[in-house]
């Protein structure tokens, strides 16, 4: 990659300037609206960085923004939508058949799906910019670069890269504010805009500063029992681990050092296939932190979706509460849409501290605050259904609930009210969904694709365009070699949105099991 000089960032700043003016042309959320003007938007949703994924499950990650088809709604929008290997036809043909508004033979003819074909473990963006020949081609099909930006799922110095070479701005964080988006920098935001957060240490990175740390939280706080390590950059709790402080001696004892030492060589990975020095070694590389666990009897894990436009205005796009998994329950699994009014309000007012410093620090795109909400005691002098909210991270990126919301908006033309917590459609109507990219079990890996879409559409499960309602499929194209695909099913109450989820997941296991016993 060419080396990141004062006249390449001169050339990005000046790129970024074309965003305002772009913005102020295509800037509405509801594709459905008002026709814009011809632009040009390049979709690279490249996992890039220590993600350590195989080619296979970059290949589905890479597909899970194919709702960004939705977008061509907009008749004079042209879509380059970038690949390793090329999408099958007939997931394209499952998007484009869930468009309103116009014909799939329209929105064919603008869209440009571009792959390098190849299915290395290298990132997306990595395979790119490799092809100085491949590069030529997505800037051939721009045909106006003053209309045209760059959208990617996280952004990294190669992102940057990639922006300059095509010369169309980037929809997204500069590299620049790389580290704010990770859990050391995360930690000094909160407390510096004054957000509640665990009590924790940050900026370690070997065992030395991990014990020291620990040692001085317990001599802080003698009653904490356990806390959780992070890798800086750690994504869906794969780079956390739990340590339990329970049962050690005192702080201050003269054995406190050595029994802490031996409880971090015991730590509990929420990656189970990761050893202790593969662990520390990307600790070493990237930095972390230590914070105490926050204990509860009721505790539940919500988020806070953000934007920062390129005119500098905030908004509250959308609340979450998470669905974890993993040993200790850090894993993303899967979301549930909205958040619980009872704590919604009060994690968006505290997120929106942290919106207005990003707009301080130059931020542009998406980004999200993830908070642990803890349920306070029935004696306590607030209201028995009151809850304390902790910040817990910033993402300072797209995440696993920005694509079943964006296909929600996209499909209805809605908005989220932060303040009634709320989601409207444009025909007034109150939507819900329940979505996860982990819909897996090795049983699944019976069916094909053509399978999943057969079965619902069998079961009449599929997205209703008159009623607003059922389920649209994502990263099912591997099923069978991966077992696993995501869903978002939306309906018009919190608890029927569940149970269409709880018989999607029914439907697929009766399914695998029939053909199974039949032989199939």
């Amino acid at each position: 990659m060419t080396t990141f000089t004062p006249e390449h960032a001169a050339r990005f700043d000046e790129l970024q300037t074309k965003l305002a003016p772009l913005w102020r042309l295509i800037g509405r959320t509801d594709p459905g609206g008002v026709v814009q003007d011809e632009n040009t938007l390049v979709v690279l949703s490249s996992l890039t960085g220590e993600f350590g994924a195989p080619g296979i499950v970059q290949k589905v990650y890479e597909e899970r923004f194919l709702f960004m088809t939705f977008l061509l709604r907009q008749p004079n929008l042209r879509l380059i939508y970038l690949t390793s290997q090329p999408v099958a036809p007939l997931t394209i043909d499952y998007y484009l058949h869930n468009l309103p508004d116009v014909t799939v033979s329209h929105a064919r003819k603008r869209l440009h799906l571009l792959s390098p074909q190849d299915g290395s473990n290298a990132s997306l963006v990595e395979k790119v910019l490799a092809r100085p020949w491949f590069v030529r081609l997505i800037r051939d099909h721009i045909p106006n670069p003053d209309r045209a930006h760059l959208v990617p799922f996280l952004t990294t110095d190669l992102e940057r890269e990639l922006a300059l070479q095509l010369g169309i701005p980037m929809y997204a964080a500069d590299p620049r504010h790389f580290a704010l988006g990770g859990k050391s920098g995360a930690r000094r935001v909160f407390a510096e805009e004054e957000l509640r957060h665990p009590p924790g240490v940050e900026d370690i990175s070997d065992e030395a500063g991990f014990v020291a740390a620990i040692i001085s939280l317990r001599a802080q706080h003698p009653a904490i029992g356990r806390v959780i390590t992070k890798h800086n950059q750690g994504v869906s709790g794969e780079g956390n681990a739990v340590v339990d402080l329970r049962g050690l001696p005192p702080p201050g004892s003269p054995s406190e050092a050595a029994a802490v030492t031996e409880r971090l060589r015991a730590m509990r990975f929420e990656n189970a296939n990761l050893t202790y020095d593969a662990y520390m070694g990307a600790m070493a590389r990237q930095g972390g932190i230590v914070e105490e666990m926050i204990d509860g009897a009721e505790k539940r894990s919500p988020s806070v979706q953000m934007r920062i436009s390129p005119l500098g205005k905030v908004e509250i796009l959308s609340t979450h509460d998470q669905m974890l998994g993993g040993p200790s329950g850090q894993s993303y699994l899967g979301a549930i849409f909205p958040a619980d009014p009872a704590y919604s309000r009060l994690i968006t007012r505290e997120a929106a501290k942290v919106g207005a410093r990003f707009v301080r620090e130059g931020i542009v795109g998406r980004f999200a605050l993830d908070f642990l909400t803890v349920k306070k005691a029935s004696d306590a002098a607030e209201p028995a259904d009151a809850w304390d909210a902790y910040a817990i991270e910033v993402n300072l990126r797209k995440g696993g609930t920005t694509h079943p919301f964006l296909t929600l908006q996209y499909l209805t033309d809605g908005l989220y009210d932060a303040e009634s917590g709320e989601f409207t459609t444009e025909l007034g109507e109150r939507r819900y969904y329940v979505a996860s990219d982990h819909v897996e079990s090795h049983a699944y890996r019976i069916f094909t694709p053509d399978d999943l879409l057969d079965l619902i559409s069998l079961h009449r499960l599929t997205f209703d365009q008159t009623c607003q309602t059922g389920l649209i499929l994502h990263m099912f194209s591997a099923v069978g070699e991966l077992g696993r695909l995501g869903v978002t099913c939306i309906h018009g109450t919190p608890a029927r949105a569940r149970r269409l989820y709880d018989d999607f997941l029914a439907l697929l296991d009766r399914e695998a099991a029939k053909r199974v016993a039949s032989g199939e």
